[in-house]
């Protein structure tokens, strides 16, 4: 039988991104093994901190799965050794169950001998566009090029990212593999239960009408362009809208909040920071308009779920985002914050507009699910074997 171990260290307690993607491709295989007679192990190493204080427990959401194995080091550590591939120091084959496939999540993969290692490479901003990134943040290109010396084959979450693979990394194409994400939201995620208990527990008013951006806050998102577009939409037309923007502070966010402090409007911006998933499907199901005029994206989580919990959606029209939106979206130049503007006042002054967007978008939204993802990734293992 076939024998996949799954790296799931980047899983943290409050999942987001690449955690996200995670659990739910783990949580989706597990319902597949039966029927498709393979078995899935589970990897984790400590964070730094965890270990230097003799803590190396798997996290709470993934301690449910069988097959767990946990490497006495952390990744930091793990990283140095690995500049020696097949290392004594550790043997990765036996210490993680001896499996046929190791799955490395993030951007690199323990070098396993005598095992097909697979890389889950989900875009290369630190290489395209490092301004908008942290000095640790570059350094991924140092760790993915060591990586790719043992790795066999590459998982990517969209065809633009498999473009940039082969163009900035020269790997050949025939071995990047394109298994497109989900949502972790279906349609009728937001019962009338959890509504009335978020709606008892939540201090918004949300008869107040909003534009809404979900993810990090990091130069990237182009989170200075939504308060500009804001701003004009504030003084020319005196939209009566909040701003709210979800998400935890990433890298090099000051500027983004001083542009925020120096808005006419900064009473009308909400910064609400990491929320419940309850928490967000509310706020996406209730906005006027999603904004996500992100300057590059692997995948575009968030377009996808704004559409799935029927948020009309205006986002860039660059990398991966026009694969995951197609038509149901209003696509403009992230360069551009007036186009945005011009894009979130048609959607707001015109109610049939607004509504066939809902609509295409609950269409669209509906071509992605976790089982697609997970029955794609099986299909990869089956692949490279």
């Amino acid at each position: 039988m076939l024998k996949i171990v799954i790296d799931a260290t980047p899983i943290l307690s409050k999942p987001s991104g690449v955690g996200i993607y995670i659990l739910n491709l783990i949580k989706s295989l597990c319902k597949l093994q039966q029927q498709n007679r393979f078995e899935m192990g589970i990897a984790y190493q400590p964070s730094f901190k965890k270990w230097l204080s003799g803590m190396s427990s798997h996290p709470a959401n993934i301690s449910v799965y069988g097959n767990l194995y946990t490497l006495p080091i952390p990744l930091r550590v793990s990283n140095l050794l690995n500049l020696i591939p097949g290392s004594p120091l550790i043997n990765y084959k036996k210490r993680l169950g001896m499996p046929d496939i190791m799955h490395g999540t993030n951007y690199s993969v323990f070098p396993c001998q005598d095992t097909v290692n697979l890389m889950n490479l989900y875009d290369l901003s630190f290489v395209r566009y490092p301004k908008y990134t942290t000095l640790a943040i570059q350094q991924y290109t140092g760790r993915v090029k060591q990586s790719l010396q043992w790795t066999d084959a590459i998982i990517t979450i969209s065809e633009s990212s498999k473009r940039d693979i082969v163009e900035y990394l020269q790997v050949p194409p025939d071995r990047i593999y394109v298994t497109p994400l989900a949502s972790r939201y279906h349609v009728d995620y937001l019962t009338d239960e959890i509504i009335e208990k978020i709606d008892k527990d939540m201090d918004y008013d949300f008869l107040q009408p909003y534009l809404l951006f979900v993810s990090t806050i990091e130069p990237r998102k182009n989170v200075t362009a939504i308060v500009s577009a804001f701003n004009f939409l504030k003084s020319k037309y005196k939209i009566p809208h909040n701003l709210i923007l979800i998400g935890q502070k990433g890298w090099k966010y000051k500027p983004i909040f001083r542009e925020i402090e120096l808005s006419p409007w900064k009473e009308n911006i909400y910064h609400l920071d990491y929320l419940s998933d309850e928490l967000v499907a509310l706020f996406y199901s209730r906005a006027d308009v999603f904004v996500y005029p992100s300057h590059y994206e692997g995948f575009g989580l968030p377009v996808l779920e704004a559409m799935t919990l029927g948020a009309p959606v205006v986002s860039s029209n660059t990398s991966s985002i026009p694969e995951v939106a197609g038509d149901a979206a209003i696509l403009i130049d992230p360069n551009d914050f007036m186009q945005l503007a011009e894009a979130v006042l048609k959607v707001i002054s015109d109610r049939q507009f607004r509504q066939d967007l809902i609509n295409k978008g609950k269409v669209r939204a509906n071509l992605f699910s976790w089982e697609n993802t997970a029955r794609e990734t099986l299909k990869v293992y089956r692949s490279v074997v």
